[in-house]
């Protein structure tokens, strides 16, 4: 009889709950490098974003010998730590490299001031300005004083008259006015300039008299079907529909009239007129249900092949060809690579929509364009798609509005409120970007948007395409008809959003340490799953509040000198010249956060003659010389003037004898400052100069 002895040890643990030890550790580490991957392209990020504000060589220099040494450390540390360490240093490292390269590889001569010239030059593009009454060539000049690639603008009037018909390839002859690319106007509006670099402009301008047509365009490429599709959209619609459907299809948003996109960016609608992930997704998705659904009636292809991975080849393809067709603008290739990432996913069996899918596509673009991370196209697409994400990983959305059994109007209701809290999410997730880009933010954009997306996405876009597919054989009419009648009602929808009393929130300026804070908070909630990503709620309201102690500014001025506007307590922008030009007038009411048309400065509490205005500054007692013509004035009583008041601004040459107590602002001195935001009761002054420092684009260029 065999008698079991005990030695006193414990048993072995079973196998299995080893193995189930090691699984669960791996999937543990799993989900720990799956959170800590996205943060790598933060970093990458980050040092795209530094190059920009450091704004200085040598700071430049100093920033990639500090995250050198980051990394060192990062190696001395070892371990967890170390690593993270080491690869954000890396990471950040490589971002400010890139963008330092490419802001070297773009470099192109640009035009150091204005003048007249008459040249030829070959069209590059071509874009007609329909509701600007304009057409807007890029042109590669002849002439080797010139740089090598400049736009010019003419009216589309002078165009048709001529019988021009202009695309890619023609050679035109012309003379124009042309200018350097305008420099940012204030501290903190966008930087045309930097746009102008990237793209490899070096002037802008207007056509003085006629173009005259050396070599016509050939009658092929993508800009002919581009144009000819444009062309024969608009003839089917009435101008405000005819413009909404060509933006849809080629991307061109100039054929729609100012007061319809004006009403679209008041009602939060802007976005849809821009080709990018809504419209992608609708194209994706149209083409593969298509092939399904046409495939799915032969029982032997559905048997032999995947028809699933054939419609998302169909998709794919689709999704591509759209984004070729409408010029591979920035926002469509970002969202093409997001659609190709997710049907790659898919196919893959594995999540669709991730952040790490999210954070791969943001990569990509990054490493092909890094400058687009300093465009509001780039931080809005991203920003919408991660707080999606976000939203319907968060335990309590899974709780409200995840699918389960239930009965048909609860299931209903359930949806409804599922898009509600989706549209709210984004769009308080966006806020802080319209704000601090566009200084405004629609306030009902959540009601518009829940009418307006699934009118474009599932009514709309199939209906023009059907419409277009059906003109191939000559049956389109009745589908443009209900094309037409849909985009009405868009339309109605964004003018009735915009109407409405208090339809957008307006501000005058966001401190970029207050956008940082904002930005840096949303990213920490988003990209943790544990409970730390609530301490990202913490810099968020640190902006928020940074945001609303920001004070109003008492004093706008551009870099010409020849417009400024007082800001009263009210927020209300005075003009200098009463015939200020549109740009300017919106300038000064958005960087006033003032909603509507700026008053001239002479019906205000101020003295203004032909020659000049004398105004008080809000609370701050001091007071203001504004000179607004070129006549010849009296020496003794400009000098007198000059030494009463505490700011002089002129856009000429001031004689030495005429001083201000506090700043003396005429043509030589606003062109080394560039525009100015005063505050006169703290005594602060913010340049553009201060603002782009040393940055290629700042000074004469190369």
């Amino acid at each position: 009889m065999n008698v079991a002895v005990s030695t006193g040890s414990a048993p072995a643990a079973p196998h299995w709950q080893a193995r189930a030890f090691f699984a669960s550790a791996e999937k543990r580490l799993e989900a720990e490098r799956s959170q800590l991957a996205p943060w790598a392209v933060v970093a990458f990020g980050s040092g795209i974003a530094l190059w920009l504000v450091l704004a200085d060589p040598l700071a430049w220099v100093s920033l990639l010998l500090f995250t050198a040494g980051l990394g060192l450390l990062g190696l001395v540390l070892g371990g967890r730590l170390g690593q993270v360490v080491g690869t954000a240093a890396l990471c950040a490292a490589v971002g400010c490299a890139l963008i330092w390269w490419r802001s070297e590889d773009v470099a192109a001569p640009r035009l150091d001031k204005p003048g007249i010239a008459a040249f030829e030059g070959e069209v590059l593009r071509a874009e007609r300005l329909v509701a600007k009454d304009s057409l807007r060539l890029t042109l590669a000049p002849s002439d080797p004083l010139l740089p090598p690639k400049v736009r010019v603008s003419f009216p589309l009037a002078d165009a048709e008259s001529l019988g021009l018909t202009l695309g890619v390839g023609a050679v035109v002859k012309l003379r124009a006015r042309l200018a350097p690319p305008m420099t940012m106007a204030l501290p903190g509006t966008h930087d045309f300039a930097r746009d102008a670099w990237f793209m490899g402009l070096g002037a802008t301008g207007r056509a003085l008299g006629d173009v005259t047509v050396v070599s016509p365009a050939k009658a092929s490429g993508l800009d002919q079907i581009r144009s000819g599709l444009d062309t024969h959209i608009r003839g089917q619609l009435d101008p405000s529909a005819g413009g909404i459907a060509s933006a849809l299809v080629t991307g061109d948003q100039g054929s729609i009239p100012e007061a319809d996109a004006e009403a679209m960016r008041r009602s939060g609608l802007a976005h849809l007129l821009s080709v990018s992930g809504l419209h992608i997704a609708a194209a994706v998705g149209f083409f593969y249900l298509l092939v399904l659904r046409i495939l799915g009636l032969f029982p032997a292809l559905a048997l032999r092949w995947n028809l699933v991975a054939v419609g998302f080849a169909a998709g794919a393809l689709a999704g591509i060809g759209y984004t070729v067709l409408t010029g591979m603008q920035v926002p469509t290739v970002r969202s093409c690579i997001a659609a190709l990432l997710v049907l790659v996913g898919t196919l893959l069996g594995r999540e669709a929509l991730s952040i790490r899918l999210i954070a791969t596509g943001g990569l990509l673009v990054l490493l092909i364009r890094p400058e687009s991370l300093a465009g509001a196209s780039f931080q809005l697409s991203f920003a919408a798609v991660t707080t999606l994400v976000t939203l319907y990983s968060l335990p309590a959305y899974k709780r409200w509005f995840e699918r389960r059994e239930e009965s048909w109007t609860s299931a209903r209701l359930r949806s409804f409120g599922a898009m509600i809290a989706t549209g709210l999410a984004i769009e308080i997730a966006l806020m802080p970007f319209a704000l601090y880009h566009f200084h405004r933010s629609g306030l009902y954009g959540v009601a518009a948007n829940l009418i307006a997306i699934p009118l474009t996405t599932f009514v709309i876009m199939p209906l023009e395409a059907s419409a277009l597919l059906l003109d191939l054989i000559g049956l389109g009419a009745p589908l443009w008809t209900l094309t037409g009648w849909s985009i009405g009602f868009l339309l109605d929808v964004a003018h009735t959003v915009a109407a409405a009393p208090g339809a957008t929130a307006i501000l005058p300026s966001m401190p970029r340490t207050a956008f940082a804070l904002i930005v840096g908070g949303g990213l920490w909630f988003c990209l943790w799953t544990g409970r730390w990503r609530h301490w990202g709620i913490a810099p968020i309201v640190a902006g928020v509040l940074l945001t609303l102690a920001e004070p109003l500014p008492d004093l706008l001025i551009t870099g010409d000198g020849k417009h400024l506007a007082v800001i009263d307590e009210a927020g209300t922008p005075w003009l200098l010249r009463d015939r200020a030009g549109d740009f300017v007038r919106d300038l000064m009411a958005e960087n006033a956060g003032f909603d509507g048309d700026p008053p001239p400065l002479a019906a205000y509490q101020a003295r203004c003659s032909a020659d000049a205005c004398v105004a008080n500054l809000g609370n701050s007692g001091r007071t203001l010389l504004a000179l607004r013509s070129t006549q010849w004035l009296d020496w003794g009583e400009l000098t007198r003037a000059c030494a009463a008041a505490d700011i002089v601004v002129a856009d000429r040459r001031l004689p030495r004898g005429c001083r201000a107590r506090w700043l003396t602002l005429d043509a030589p001195r606003l062109r080394d400052t560039g525009g100015l935001v005063i505050d006169a009761e703290a005594g602060k002054v913010a340049s553009v100069a201060e603002r782009l420092k040393r940055l290629p684009w700042a000074g004469g260029g190369p």
